[in-house]
């Protein structure tokens, strides 16, 4: 039998610690595709990024929400910019694009997906109406949350 060298005995050792601890490289959890008890705060503000699909909600936002709608909306690149130039009311709240995703899953859509942040605020919305069918998706990354408290949560 071969002696292992006490220097690879204790990276394996490392290794396997990691292994069934689950050891990350320190950027947090990842999402979870469940979410934890979330209400949706009456006032706050977010970072959405709307893509995929053939609809006039394509860019990136910043999204500030009082009393429960949406109260200011800045494209921040130029997809976004034209469509809060174009179409300010298709700039959704956070509890509108939950209520899609809900809509998705009683049409049966094909994908109807969430990750949700510690706090249970949705990070991620994939939808897929039509596998097969092209450009009816759409995919929103919610980023920057700030509850009108001022708690900011990033994914």
């Amino acid at each position: 039998m071969t002696a292992v060298p006490l220097m690879a005995r204790a990276v394996l050792v490392g290794v396997l610690i990691c292994a069934v601890a689950g050891c990350g490289d320190g950027a947090g959890s990842a999402p979870s595709q469940e979410p934890a008890a979330w209400r949706e705060p009456a006032s706050y503000s977010y970072t959405l990024r709307s893509s995929e699909g053939e609809r006039s909600l394509i860019g990136d936002f910043r999204i500030t929400v009082r009393d429960g709608a949406v109260v200011e909306a800045v494209g921040l690149d130029d997809s976004g910019r034209r469509v809060v130039e174009s179409f300010p009311d298709t700039v959704p709240t956070i509890g509108e694009l939950l209520e899609e995703l809900e809509q998705a899953r009683q049409d049966d859509a094909d994908e109807a997906l969430a990750e949700y942040a510690d706090d249970g605020h949705p990070v991620r919305i994939s939808l897929d109406w039509m596998r097969n069918a092209v450009d009816d998706e759409a995919l929103y990354v919610i980023s920057d949350f700030a509850s009108a408290g001022g708690r900011r949560d990033a994914p």
